[in-house]
């Protein structure tokens, strides 16, 4: 038989695309039935915290669609999708100074804008139905991430932690927190499963969700800084591309407001005239020091509290550090919570991303006796449910 013969009747190797596609299908759906079961606790608790969020507005005489959609920096994301970029206000708290919606990254108003456009909902529904997808995936990432290093029962009691949170209200919001968790969380897996490429593409969307995403890519540098050293500078394209990948949506943002504004500070102007700036915690210090004095609102006082737990975590994070994304992320975050100027009752909200912080309650509760850790659970969803009421129903200073 000839060569030519024998080529002609062979037969064709099958594409390999389709058996990829398959492959990475195929994991996806392992992955979910490993997580149904956290995702379920998830699903329940945070469903809980909207029907008490719903019964304590009704009974102020609020919308709870507005006080869960509409409601601060919600308005903002809102007017964005709706009529792009450009609107000015006047503080009500600090006369002569005007608020620009440019403080606001730009991924999740697209993303709010792109929903309206094929499903016939309003804004307000639109950012409520990308905050709670955004919220699942993030509650799916953590677990995933939780899973892989510490096993399934330590993965699904993160998940309940992050869902219990005093301020887990957020993540029922039109916020941007459960956005900006779940691209941090599947960023951080990609790293941790050796995907480089995907983590610096997740990292850049991060960075265009909120200001502190570029603590998504401070993981994903630093980690490459890591690899590249360990292999002498001979290491993959793909760990040199996503290195490069994931500051760009951050730095895109920042550019974009600099020519808009005309000069290169301007990101950092309106980030001023929103009392946001690095003081290195001065101003954290000095409201905590008053609070401690007796004087503040409940709000701050429950601020003071989840700062303080943030730090003692921290420590039991640092005495067992796990993989270098997670403690790079971490303490990227942390810093950047803290060591800025802004709303004091708002700094909980700028920790939630870090899940991570949260490693050491879910190894302890995991280890605990069934009965210890259906006490802690309970008591952690009575305050969570009730505290997030008070935040959208009774709560003056900013969420």
């Amino acid at each position: 038989m000839s060569a030519e013969t024998a080529a002609s009747t062979r037969t064709p190797e099958p594409p390999r695309r389709p058996a990829e596609r398959r492959r990475a299908l195929g994991r996806i759906g392992a992955s979910l039935r490993r997580a149904w079961l956290a995702l379920a606790v998830y699903a329940t608790v945070r469903a809980a915290g909207i029907v008490c969020v719903v019964l304590g507005a009704r009974q102020a005489g609020k919308q709870p669609r507005t006080q869960l959609g509409h409601y601060w920096d919600s308005r903002w994301y809102v007017g964005i999708a709706q009529h792009g970029y450009g609107t000015n206000r006047p503080s009500v708290t600090h006369p002569g100074l005007t608020f620009s919606d440019l403080a606001f990254f730009p991924l999740y108003p697209a993303l709010i804008r792109a929903v309206t456009a094929v499903v016939p909902v309003s804004g307000v529904t639109a950012g409520l139905l990308v905050a709670w997808g955004a919220a699942g995936l993030a509650a799916w990432g953590i677990h995933a991430v939780g899973e892989l290093l510490y096993g399934r029962r330590v993965a699904l009691t993160l998940v309940a932690l992050w869902g219990l949170l005093p301020h887990a209200v957020i993540e029922s919001m039109g916020y941007t927190e459960s956005l900006l968790t779940a691209l941090a969380a599947w960023s951080l897996y990609a790293l941790l499963t050796g995907r480089p490429l995907w983590a610096g593409a997740l990292a850049l969307c991060a960075g265009a969700t909120r200001p502190n995403g570029l603590a998504v890519a401070a993981a994903v540098c630093a980690c490459a800084a890591a690899e590249i050293r360990r292999h002498r500078w001979r290491t993959s394209w793909r760990v040199w591309a996503g290195a490069a990948l994931s500051p760009l949506g951050w730095l895109g943002y920042a550019v974009w407001v600099g020519v808009r504004r005309g000069t290169w500070r301007g990101y950092l102007d309106v980030q001023d005239d929103w009392g946001t700036y690095l003081d290195l915690g001065a101003s954290g210090f000095r409201s905590a020091r008053s609070l401690i004095m007796g004087d503040g609102y409940l709000s701050h006082y429950m601020a003071l509290v989840v700062i303080g737990a943030a730090l003692i975590s921290l420590v039991g994070f640092v005495l067992r550090p796990p993989p270098l994304p997670l403690v790079v992320y971490t303490l990227a975050l942390v810093f950047i919570a803290l060591a800025s100027a802004h709303y004091f009752a708002s700094k909980p909200r700028f920790l939630l991303p870090a899940f991570p912080l949260l490693i050491p309650a879910a190894l302890a509760m995991a280890r605990a006796r069934p009965r210890t850790a259906v006490l802690v659970g309970g008591a952690l969803a009575g305050l969570s449910c009730l505290y997030g009421t008070y935040l959208l129903t009774m709560a003056t200073s900013p969420v």
